[in-house]
């Protein structure tokens, strides 16, 4: 379950990113546009969730390297 919550919050980060993309070449640096930055603000809110997500993974076991032989 905490797998793929990770990787839908990737997936939603790379999104982000292809939007900001695309709002970069449409608003050509208009200061009165603010969608690239509410983008970013966007982008580092779901990296800050994701990094705690995979901290709390590997704090609980859900994530990391189970030796089967220990």
């Amino acid at each position: 379950m905490l797998k793929t919550i990770i990787l839908i919050l990737l997936a939603l980060v790379l999104i982000s990113l292809a939007s900001s993309l695309a709002f970069l070449f449409i608003d050509r640096g208009n200061p009165n546009k603010k969608r690239i930055l509410y983008s970013l603000g966007f982008r580092v809110t779901l990296g800050a969730v994701l990094v705690i997500l995979i901290i709390y993974g590997v704090y609980s076991g859900e994530l990391g390297n189970r030796d089967p032989g220990i």
